[in-house]
């Protein structure tokens, strides 16, 4: 027995939380739209840059301890180099000012990550970030400048030479310059509203620098642990380590000796190696997660802008690739036709704009490891010039280290190479991440398709003969994919959306769950009956949608396929009250937001937005997948279903049966099954029969 003091505090508890969830819903997608929108420089100066600085900061924190802990200058007896040279005392001066200026940068640091952690203000954190890591830059310049005249240096200064500690100190004053001005870009973005002041980093962003604060630390621990049971120096056992744990093993005289030495590398190796891969894994997803969508959505508006200006002026063949034109159907056609037309463009619109990103992707990230390659073999040449090393030998090494072969046959013996060398691994360590992930969307992934296609002609022939494969293979060329792809839309099945309606909703009847529609059928109430059977379609449909969410490529659905899931939502491709032609500028489409990827007009939302499938309102535009934008739609359409019928309840008085009798008899209006088939939705039926006094 229900308390009836319960009842309407439950309802309104309900609505509560029911229009929470939707405001949240609302702000998410205009976050998302405006994250779509927004340039790509500014994507950077909000996001990019304190990721660079949280991730780097702590690297040039540990390069400052390098530089504190050991002296900055030796003195080279008779036979010897400057790698074991005598070490000379630092002045007290320096060891002072070089303390300054780790402290200040440590502070720094720890405002900058308490900043993203939001467990300090934007206001007060980046005026101390930025404040101490230029403060800590300035001290090290001066530092090293001192360093270089006669009030450093000790005469002779053939016999004398600088040290690792130098060269880190070097290092880690660029690097603070570096990120305080990342910091400053940041901030001038921030208070010019072009995005909040606030960092919005996600889990993958806040594990990467997390990732490489443990490594960093755990690189330092190591090194300590070694120097002191293989009698090396701390930044010598840096050094090795660095070589270790990204299994580069150059070798040469850095090997452990002792057998303590060796039993401890059995753990620290792997854990190593763990955690290098660790970072190597966020370094991935963030490419996939961020970078990966920015330059899709630029390079998705930029092939569709140019689509557009070729429809604008008349022509009736569009340019997509170098060998490939798609003709234009002649007038008179209807408006699916019409519709189909465009939606087949903008599938190839979408593939055009994907390959050009991978292939520009590849092109950047090769740019980047080449620059790597050829800088560190110039820095390597000059510094290891007492052993003779040729630029060509210095390619060599270079390479064999970025690739991690390190056959140790030619090894570093300079100060000032070991120090560059630790800095320009850990380098290595993201720019070549980057480019193997693009490597495996286009060079590879382009290798492994032309090697099964020449086995369809040779030792593997097809099921329809070595001709049709090579006919195949060349048509996919033509339009510059050798592969078949999900969605690929070569040709136009002569399906209708309504065959395609029809057999989904033949394939639903057939299901034993339909009781509350057979129940409200053996009552006449013939509306109630046709409400529940569209209710549990749309259940059904958000069942398919939850598997094909998680499809790997994501899952494109044919036009039929949309056609079918718009209806659902109350639109039909043939009524073209709802459609538009394409515009190619979205800052015209009739207000300033133009709603990406809104083509139903909003969750929950009765507004009919005007939409073609080449506008930005079009549902293939935008970050979410297909399967993604399905089943948010369907799903809100459930609720508001929902919501709206037990409102309806509630208002509605009650009709008897003899009533609902009459009003079979006298209804002249059509079916409302029938008008849901014709792709009207719940709510619409609903319009059309409850004045009348049908209950929903």
């Amino acid at each position: 027995m229900n308390d009836p003091g319960l009842d309407e505090p439950a309802a309104q508890a309900a609505q509560d939380i029911e229009k929470n969830v939707y405001e949240a819903d609302q702000l998410q997608a205009e976050e998302e739209e405006q994250d779509f929108l927004d340039p790509s420089a500014w994507w950077i100066a909000s996001t990019a840059s304190p990721l660079l600085a949280g991730t780097f900061g702590p690297v040039a924190n540990a390069f400052s301890i390098c530089a504190l802990v050991e002296n900055w200058r030796v003195y080279i007896p008779s036979g010897a180099d400057e790698a074991h040279g005598e070490n000379v005392k630092d002045p007290k001066w320096l060891i002072a000012i070089n303390s300054i200026s780790l402290v200040f940068a440590l502070i720094a640091n720890m405002a900058l990550l308490l900043n993203m952690a939001r467990r300090l203000s934007f206001n007060i954190a980046q005026p101390i970030t930025i404040t101490g890591f230029y403060l800590a830059s300035i001290l090290l310049i001066v530092l090293v400048a001192l360093a270089s005249t006669s009030i450093f240096r000790i005469e002779p200064r053939a016999e004398h030479a600088l040290t690792q500690a130098y060269y880190y100190g070097i290092m880690a004053a660029g690097l603070y310059f570096v990120i305080a001005s990342l910091m400053v870009v940041t901030v001038h973005g921030a208070y010019k509203g072009h995005y909040p002041k606030e960092f919005r980093l996600t889990p993958s962003q806040r594990t990467l620098m997390l990732q490489t604060i443990s490594f960093v630390v755990y690189l330092l621990l190591g090194a300590l642990v070694f120097s002191t049971v293989e009698n090396w120096r701390f930044l010598d056992a840096v050094y090795w380590a660095d070589f270790t744990l990204l299994t580069i093993g150059i070798g040469g005289e850095y090997v452990p000796m002792t057998h303590i030495g060796r039993s401890l590398l059995f753990p620290y190796a792997i854990g190593g190696i763990i955690m290098v891969g660790l970072v190597i894994g966020s370094v991935r997803s963030l490419v996939l997660e961020r970078a990966k969508q920015k330059m899709s959505a630029r390079f998705m508006e930029s092939e569709r802008q140019r689509v557009i200006a070729l429809l604008d002026r008349g022509e009736r063949s569009i340019r997509i690739g170098l060998f490939e034109n798609i003709r234009l159907r002649e007038e008179g056609k209807s408006e699916t036709h019409r519709r189909e037309q465009e939606f087949r463009i903008m599938r190839r619109v979408q593939q055009v704009a994907e390959r050009n990103r991978r292939y520009v992707a590849l092109a950047m990230s090769a740019t980047a490891a080449m620059i790597l390659w050829f800088i560190g073999a110039l820095v390597f040449m000059k510094s290891e010039k007492p052993q003779g090393w040729s630029y060509f030998i210095s390619l060599y090494f270079a390479y064999t280290s970025l690739l991690t072969i390190g056959y140790g046959d030619y090894t570093l013996s300079s100060n000032s190479s070991r120090a560059f060398f630790v800095f320009w691994s850990l380098l290595a360590i993201p720019t070549l991440t980057v480019l193997i992930s693009n490597m495996g969307d286009t060079v590879i992934k382009a290798f492994r398709d032309l090697t099964m296609w020449v086995g369809s002609l040779t030792v593997l022939p097809d099921e329809k003969g070595a001709m049709s494969a090579f006919k195949v293979g060349v048509k996919r060329l033509r339009s510059g994919k050798l592969s078949q792809e999900k969605g690929e839309i070569g040709t136009v099945t002569h399906a209708t959306g309504e065959q395609v309606a029809m057999d989904r909703l033949t394939e639903h009847i057939e299901e034993d769950e339909l009781a509350e529609a057979d129940e409200a059928e053996e009552r006449g109430d013939i509306l109630e009956r046709d409400i529940h059977f569209y209710h549990f379609i749309l259940a059904k449909e958000i069942g398919q949608l939850m598997r094909d969410i998680d499809a790997s490529p994501p899952k494109q659905y044919t036009y039929q396929e949309w056609s079918y899931y718009l209806r659902l939502l109350g639109q039909d491709e043939a009524d073209a009250s709802n459609h538009r032609k394409p515009n190619g500028n979205h800052d015209t489409e009739d207000h300033k937001h133009p709603d990406i990827g809104r083509a139903d007009g909003g969750e929950g939302s009765d507004d009919k937005l005007r939409w073609s499938w080449l506008g930005v309102r079009s549902p293939l535009m935008g970050n979410k997948t297909e399967a993604q934008w399905l089943l948010h739609r369907l799903s809100a359409r459930l609720t508001l279903e929902m919501r709206n019928m037990r409102k309806d309840q509630k208002e509605s008085p009650p009709i008897s049966m003899s009533d609902l009798r009459k009003k079979r008899t006298s209804d002249s209006n059509g079916s409302p099954k029938q008008e849901l088939q014709n792709g009207l939705g719940a709510a619409e039926v609903r319009r059309r029969h409850h004045g009348d006094g049908v209950k929903a």
